[in-house]
């Protein structure tokens, strides 16, 4: 089962990668320093650092598909 306090959704706007609201500072439409690639890549296994730009929080993606990030840390409460 998906820890689901653990997931990030995301959506691809012309190639880019967007959260609708960072789950630290609570910023609105925060554009992520990644590429779809990279979300293909956490698909596949390999872990990615991601750190958001509008308060410097970091989490790392394990895993992905086509709507959630699976993060490394608790991000909603359940």
């Amino acid at each position: 089962m998906i820890p689901f306090e653990r997931t990030l959704p995301y959506d691809i706007i012309m190639g880019d990668v967007y959260v609708l609201e960072c789950p630290f500072c609570h910023s609105n439409n925060v554009l992520l320093p990644i590429k779809p690639q990279d979300i293909k890549n956490a698909r596949e296994g390999k872990k990615k650092l991601l750190v958001f730009p509008c308060c410097g929080n970091k989490v790392t993606i394990l895993d992905s598909d086509a709507d959630y990030l699976l993060t490394d840390t608790i991000l909603r409460k359940s």
